[in-house]
């Protein structure tokens, strides 16, 4: 678990609405291509940020279903969707989603098969909610794809290491087009969003995921704290010398129902 003080919280929610996470997001957004009066499912909504921008397209002849299993994230997109029309928040889990067979237009899912075990019950209900025609996204970071500069090779993979323990799957993106296709699945394609920051930002992916591998480590007890130190040290000066370097690819998934 990552326990967040009032401050690493506030630092985490001006990553999430910074320049990286948002085009993330807009990846999925464009590859969900919402359209006035659909109705759409944000399996895993998190604190709203993507239920909010689908509310806003489909408007008010449409509706976005939020599903999270947290109390808090769910509060969290409620509050952010608090004065859009069309708007719903539940509680439930991918293999049991609250929702009638084929009543959805859309779904799209964030960063969530990755703390998955098993991919199929989750497909399986994607499908049964899903309307014939209907569109699936689910949009993934493909772990094996991070690049990351240091002095200290070492070092940094067992930071990385350490970081993969909060993973179910690492390589989400390239497993998925198999157990879509079982499910019944079609039309699947796969599109690469790179992202790349050579300037340690204070809203940037690179600085967020730094301050969750350090919280991470330190939480859990998975490496010596003079590690971690060094580590995060470490990148803060290559982030002042001009020798910062961090890539990772996050992959959006689309397959259609029959």
């Amino acid at each position: 678990m990552i326990e967040f003080d009032a401050e690493t919280t506030r630092i985490l929610d001006t990553a999430y609405e910074g320049a990286d996470i948002a085009r993330r997001r807009r990846a999925s957004f464009d590859a969900v291509d919402p359209q006035p009066g659909e109705r759409i499912l944000d399996l895993g909504c998190g604190p709203g940020f993507l239920t909010q921008e689908l509310a806003r397209a489909v408007g008010p002849a449409g509706r976005v279903t939020g599903v999270d299993p947290s109390a808090e994230m769910r509060a969290a997109a409620v509050a952010r969707c608090a004065g859009l029309s069309g708007v719903e928040i539940l509680e439930g889990s991918a293999e049991a989603l609250p929702l009638e067979d084929a009543s959805t237009d859309k779904a799209v899912s964030v960063q969530v098969f990755e703390y998955m075990n098993d991919f199929d019950a989750p497909l399986a209900e994607l499908h049964r909610v899903l309307r014939p025609g209907g569109r699936l996204v689910i949009a993934d970071m493909h772990w094996d794809t991070l690049v990351w500069h240091s002095t200290d090779p070492d070092r940094m993979a067992r930071m990385i290491a350490a970081w993969d323990a909060h993973l179910a799957d690492r390589i989400v993106p390239e497993k998925l087009p198999a157990p879509l296709a079982r499910a019944g699945f079609g039309g699947i394609r796969t599109i690469p969003h790179p992202m790349l920051d050579t300037v340690l930002r204070p809203d940037g992916l690179a600085r967020m995921l730094m301050i969750l591998m350090v919280a991470f480590a330190r939480g859990n007890d998975l490496l010596p704290e003079a590690d971690i130190a060094a580590w995060a040290a470490e990148q803060e000066a290559l982030a002042a010398e001009g020798r910062f370097f961090m890539s990772l690819t996050h992959f959006v998934t689309v397959a259609e129902r029959p």
